[in-house]
């Protein structure tokens, strides 16, 4: 397959996973999950930027490129781990119930994000697949931080009497 027609495939869901996150983020009834779809947004946006990059270098003939992913991985996993232990304690969960929609949505964007990289990583070789495995693996940090913040507060809900 070719990488080209994997980053511009890419590139269009990133945007769109981004414009769900700024918007969402202003939608969310409580602060620390609004600072995660922020931190999302912001993310996305660092995935735009990088798949742009990799588009220009294929067009200038140059290979693609792992190796400034590596400092965004890293960076990306300091902000799933802090805002899981931000954003999952009693009060905040109990916030977040209105919200489960939005998180459950967020939890399926990033899940399909990291599905197509790995399936796309599959059709390719050298570089190309590197790059498309380290996406994937940002992607399944941020599924798991969502589908954790979902589960917690849909667990939450499902304890409460009827009316919330």
């Amino acid at each position: 397959m070719d990488i080209r027609k994997i980053y511009e495939y890419a590139l269009q869901r990133e945007y769109e996973g981004k414009r769900f996150f700024e918007e969402n983020a202003a939608r969310m009834s409580h602060a620390a999950a609004t600072g995660a779809f922020r931190e999302l947004a912001a993310e996305e946006q660092r995935h735009i930027e990088f798949i742009k990059a990799q588009i220009a270098a294929l067009d200038s003939g140059q290979p693609a490129s792992s190796e400034a992913l590596n400092k965004e991985l890293k960076e990306g996993a300091f902000f799933s781990k802090r805002a899981e232990s931000e954003a999952l304690d009693q009060t905040v969960i109990e916030a977040m119930v209105p919200d489960l929609p939005v998180l459950r949505t967020a939890y399926l964007i990033e899940k399909d994000f990291a599905e197509y990289y790995e399936k796309s990583a599959e059709q390719v070789t050298g570089e190309g697949r590197k790059v498309l495995e380290m996406l994937a693996k940002w992607e399944r940090g941020h599924e798991l931080l969502f589908k954790n913040m979902h589960d917690k507060a849909y667990e939450l809900y499902n304890q409460m009497p009827w009316g919330g």
